[in-house]
């Protein structure tokens, strides 16, 4: 069985004099494992760095089997691009090993691989940050951890959802949840919004989340650890951008509050239908 296809390389180890096996991202298949015969050959040599987005087509006797990657093609070199700015290069290493310890093989998941996409083609840091945020979000979704968001766990409302329970994963309103602030999240609006411009400290804050559940809940559970590259994320947010993180990240909810207040009162009055 013969396949075409494309995807990002996670990671590339020799085997033999001049085989390779490489992991994939791949658009239709997901996550997938793969022997390139002539890997290290100097026609390949730069094809199979981490982060590279390629075009190959793949063989197999049966789906199950390890796949035989042929006629390669580089279409985005995306390890060189990184290399230009150190900073881009070390979030690139820390989101492929994730990428790699959460994903099954032969799954598809394009909400991931287009986040993939959009974390490659981002124009800087800060959008690079936004992405990967969306894929921890994402993930735990696909791990089957996902949050639950939609409404207060405790009072049933839709609006004025502030904290996330480290416990249950819910929402919590602010009234209900002031009293224990200290131990929970900041609710993330910007990633249930779809708002692709968040400060530094909206980002500070999901992520601080996802990493608390991803551990709880995925590496924990399976006796593993969490890939050391991860940690380094948390460097991106030792500058002048997110100083008071807390307190900027608790002005933008209250902002949200006083937008949804609004909105409520122009339904209420008749402006909007």
């Amino acid at each position: 069985m013969i396949i075409k296809d494309e995807g990002y390389v996670l990671s590339a180890r020799k085997y033999g004099e001049k085989a390779l096996i490489v992991t994939l991202l791949t658009r239709c298949k997901g996550k997938i494992t793969a022997f390139v015969a002539d890997g290290t050959s100097k026609k390949n040599r730069g094809l199979f760095q981490s982060g590279n987005k390629i075009f190959f087509e793949a063989s197999a006797r049966l789906e199950e089997n390890m796949r035989r990657l042929f006629r390669l093609e580089l279409l985005e070199p995306n390890a060189v691009l990184m290399m230009s700015d150190f900073k881009r290069l070390e979030l690139m290493t820390a989101l492929l090993p994730m990428f790699k310890s959460l994903l099954n093989e032969n799954e598809e998941v394009p909400l991931l691989y287009e986040v993939a996409g959009r974390f490659f083609s981002a124009h800087n840091l800060k959008e690079m940050l936004v992405q990967y945020a969306f894929f921890e979000f994402y993930a735990l979704e696909y791990l089957g951890v996902g949050l639950s968001l939609d409404c207060c766990a405790v009072t049933g409302q839709t609006e004025g959802l502030y904290y996330v329970s480290p416990r249950t994963g819910k929402a919590v309103c602010r009234e209900v949840g002031e009293p224990y602030r200290d131990k929970l999240f900041l609710y993330p609006h910007f990633v249930v919004d779809n708002n692709y411009q968040p400060t530094y400290a909206e980002i500070f804050n999901v992520l601080k989340m996802t990493e608390f559940f991803l551990k709880e809940n995925f590496f924990k559970f399976h006796h593993l650890t969490m890939p050391a590259s991860r940690a380094d994320v948390w460097r991106y947010f030792d500058n002048e951008d997110t100083v008071n993180e807390s307190s900027q990240a608790e002005a933008v909810m209250v902002g949200h509050e006083a937008k949804q207040r609004e909105e409520a009162e122009k339904h209420f009055y008749g402006i909007a239908v």
